[in-house]
């Protein structure tokens, strides 16, 4: 009985393997900083790795050699300083070579001066809006309509057959590649969080409060991201969506906007 039941559930993680794309790491995404961000993430990895690996070898070495059954016997003194300064010493310096690198990344991340973009992003409960400053274009980006029919109860709707369940918007984010974009988050209602992976970006929409975070895409392509603070009931249902393309196809999304814009407002 316990072997078929190991066998069901190999079965059941193989097939799960071949149907998703299994990533068990942070990505290293599609933006500089993000990529700065994911080496620190790996340096800071192998170095808890390789103490961990140093740590319980000692640990395990010492149960073996020095057991009790083998004659061990206690040992009399009460300390050592040389060891004392040398167990001080060496996570001090593992900390800084981890800190000094750490701590420009944070600096770059906080740097949001002299942007070619600046997107005011608020969140509501549960969709978000976004107004380029510079632009004249704002509007409101929710959860696409194929997605809202299918988390229905008994909408008798395969989620399965819908391509980016609850990952895609009626009206994504564009901007262009190479561009600085500059966020400025805040919320209408409760707090809210702007998370996109591949461009290294999780931030706070707070009531009330202001922040600023930044990106610049290198690579043209679709991005996904979600509401990563629990917001309500519908929390799992405000996704982001990026269109990083190239200058020219972003200026005529603009031009796009614009006109459309215009022309629901002569019809008001």
């Amino acid at each position: 009985m316990i072997r078929k039941s190991i066998l069901s559930l190999l079965g059941l993680v193989l097939t799960s393997a071949a149907s998703a794309e299994w990533a068990l790491n942070m990505p290293e995404g599609v933006t500089d900083l993000s990529a700065e961000t994911y080496r620190l993430h790996m340096m800071v990895f192998w170095w808890c790795v390789a103490i961990g690996v140093v740590v319980f070898g000692v640990m395990i070495i010492s149960l073996i050699k020095h057991r009790k059954s083998k004659g061990a016997e206690p040992a009399t003194f009460t300390h050592s300083t040389v060891a004392e300064v040398i167990w001080t010493a060496i996570p001090v310096v593992i900390l800084l070579v981890m800190a000094v690198p750490a701590a420009e990344t944070m600096v770059k991340l906080e740097d949001t001066r002299n942007p070619d973009i600046s997107i005011v992003v608020t969140a509501y409960q549960w969709k978000w809006h976004y107004k380029y400053q510079d632009e004249g274009v704002e509007f409101y980006s929710s959860l696409a309509r194929p997605s809202v029919d299918a988390r229905r109860k008994q909408s008798g709707v395969d989620v399965n057959s819908v391509d980016n369940y609850l990952l895609e918007v009626d009206h994504p984010v564009v901007v262009p590649r190479g561009a600085k974009v500059r966020l400025l988050l805040t919320s209408n209602d409760v707090i809210h969080s702007w998370w996109v992976p591949e461009l290294a970006i999780k931030k706070d929409a707070i009531p009330g409060i202001v922040n600023e975070t930044w990106f610049n895409a290198n690579e043209v392509g679709t991005y996904r991201g979600q509401c990563t603070e629990l917001c309500g009931k519908d929390h799992g249902y405000m996704p982001i969506v990026v269109e990083v393309v190239e200058p020219e196809a972003y200026q005529a999304w603009v031009d796009t906007r614009k006109d459309g814009d215009a022309k629901f407002a002569s019809a008001q």
